[in-house]
């Protein structure tokens, strides 16, 4: 993976939605804000479940608190709290989060779970699986929040990049070079690719590096929809990107 590449000359066509763009339509009243919410819910709520149970909650809870979460947020319209100026959108969703969590202690919880709230079209059931999937490690829940929202920007950088060299029917392309996006140490021998592909290895290595680059300017894309400042981006992006070694 090599985000230092200089931005491709695509367009800025990659990143189909950006975060801030689903926050701020996600605080409107309309159907619009509940489309916008869901979207949001898709895309972040493991990092926030994996938060919780870093922090001891029980996976049923983390479950219920996940749910309950995105649902009071779109209630209460507290996501229009979320300008851009305010600062890292990550930074917002966790103290966000936070805040939910001290509130749920502080009130009477008479209904069973997930009683009276709409459950949102989050991939719940799968949550505890991915989630015993995490290596024994002593993170804070913090950390491993940061880590989870890496990997989030990443595979929506890798879900658009996909779908670009789809569009112009290269799917195989994108298929055999994105083990050299992410995986650098366990890569395929150019050569290998080469002959799958029928391809030159001249072609390939060209092939790579503006996939690289592409990848590189889609990820960065992402980032900055979480960021206020622009000269934010390259900070939160060597950060994050340091969460996924640690």
């Amino acid at each position: 993976m090599d985000p230092s590449d200089d931005a491709a000359n695509s367009g800025g066509s990659e990143f189909l939605s950006t975060s801030w763009t689903l926050v701020l339509a996600a605080g409107s009243t309309s159907v619009d804000g509940q489309t916008a919410l869901d979207a949001l819910c898709r895309r972040y709520w493991f990092p926030l479940y994996s938060f919780l149970r870093r922090r001891g909650q029980p996976h049923h809870e983390a479950e219920d608190l996940t749910q309950s979460f995105f649902t009071e947020l779109l209630r209460r319209r507290d996501i229009s709290q979320a300008q851009r100026e305010r600062g890292r959108f990550r930074s917002f969703l966790l103290t966000a989060l936070k805040n939910h969590v001290s509130d749920e202690k502080s009130r009477d919880r008479a209904l069973k779970r997930g009683g009276g709230r709409k459950i949102l079209p989050l991939d719940i059931q799968s949550a505890e699986a991915r989630y015993s999937l995490e290596p024994a490690h002593d993170l804070t829940p913090e950390r491993l929040f940061d880590r989870h929202w890496a990997r989030t920007l990443i595979d929506q950088a890798l879900v658009d990049l996909r779908l670009h060299y789809a569009g112009t029917g290269q799917e195989n392309l994108f298929d055999a070079l994105k083990p050299c996006l992410i995986d650098q140490e366990n890569r395929i021998p150019i050569a290998q690719i080469a002959a799958t592909l029928n391809m030159t290895e001249a072609a390939i290595k060209v092939a790579s590096h503006r996939m690289r680059k592409r990848f590189g300017k889609i990820l960065r894309n992402g980032v900055a929809a979480t960021v206020a400042n622009p000269d934010d981006v390259e900070d939160e992006l060597h950060s994050l990107l340091a969460s996924l070694r640690s």
